[in-house]
């Protein structure tokens, strides 16, 4: 019997996976290639967070992002960031606190922003992201824009008042607000179970008058899916809604902490779960050793070019000066010694 041709729209998903997997990949990629850079004495300023082993939530929730959306992210951005198409080598050089990097190097690994890919702010202050999140989701609604604001925040940071108050108050106006708990199992060195009463952060979303779902966090096509589904009802004019996904943090709270309070049996498992390992399963490819049998699209392709662009971005970013002094007043929103201002000479 003739094997039958794939239909056009059996083509068409699976192109749509392969960019998932790819994008999950990159990041993996670069945040791997983070962390051994930040293992080098003098090499990568401040502290550095990952968030590897999460990929599948950064993907499949912004790849249900529009472009008009705006984006609030936290400590873990890289992911979030990489997934909404910022560049890799002016977001390495950010980091590197470098003048060619997303920022011109004065925002490191935690305050960066991407205006032209709609990531308004990111804090590094934990749960400061959600009031932010509500500022610009009111911002849209009040200009009848159709945009969401998705805001991301962790499972210790649900615990803060700041969360409460964002989203009680985003539920009262009825703004349009994607909250995105990044349930990773800890909090900094507190496991779930130590600062949170209950089994799931979206059993709250009722006490707000707003629909909440749980998720597998590291199944990408799932996370994508309830994702497009709850932005409808934020879209459609109901109020915000909380996703909550649960996966797990591979890494320490940073790059600096060896997570020795961390059992290994229980790290093991989490990486039997891994979400690049299981898209790539779904997909039939198969890993490096065998190389895969797909013309550009094999898992070790895919591996490839990442390590490429990663590549790049190194390279450039190295390439790229560190910004001079002057500059340090230069691109703010005022500046504390000009004309007129305390202390100078003018005025």
């Amino acid at each position: 019997m003739q094997q039958q041709s794939p239909s056009p729209q059996d083509t068409e998903q699976r192109a749509a996976l392969l960019a998932l997997l790819y994008d999950m990949i990159l990041i993996r990629t670069f945040e791997e290639r983070v962390s051994s850079l930040a293992r080098e004495q003098g090499r990568l300023p401040g502290m550095q967070i990952t968030c590897i082993g999460q990929e599948a939530v950064a993907v499949g929730v912004v790849r249900a992002l529009r472009p008009v959306d705006v984006v609030v992210t936290n400590h873990r951005s890289h992911g979030h960031m990489l997934a909404r198409g910022s560049d890799p080598a002016a977001l390495m050089a950010e980091i590197m606190g470098r003048a060619d990097g997303l920022n011109r190097g004065k925002s490191g690994t935690l305050h960066m922003a991407d205006p032209k890919n709609n990531v308004l702010m990111t804090s590094t202050v934990v749960g400061a992201g959600p009031p932010l999140a509500v500022g610009a989701a009111f911002a849209q609604r009040y200009r009848r824009g159709p945009g969401v604001t998705c805001v991301f925040f962790g499972d210790g940071a649900a615990a803060e008042g700041s969360v409460h108050e964002a989203m009680n108050l985003a539920a009262v106006w009825k703004l349009p607000v994607l909250f995105v708990c990044e349930s990773n199992c800890w909090a900094g060195a507190q496991a779930h179970q130590e600062h949170c009463p209950i089994g799931e952060i979206a059993a709250r979303a009722g006490s707000y008058g707003m629909p909440g779902e749980v998720v597998n966090g590291n199944d990408v096509e799932r996370v994508l899916e309830t994702a497009l589904g709850l932005l409808e009802h934020c879209r459609s004019g109901q109020g915000p809604a909380l996703l909550e996904c649960l996966t797990y943090r591979m890494h320490g709270h940073g790059e600096h902490d060896p997570q020795h309070y961390v059992d290994k049996a229980e790290l093991a498992a989490w990486a039997g779960r891994d979400p690049i390992a299981r898209l790539a399963g779904a997909l039939g490819l198969a890993d490096e050793a065998s190389g895969g049998g797909e013309a550009g699209g094999g898992l070790r392709a895919l591996r490839q070019r990442a390590a490429e662009a990663v590549d790049r971005a190194v390279a450039f970013a190295d390439a790229s000066p560190y910004p001079s002094p002057e500059e340090a007043l230069e691109h703010v929103y005022v500046n504390p010694i000009g004309p007129g201002a305390p202390g100078s000479q003018e005025g």
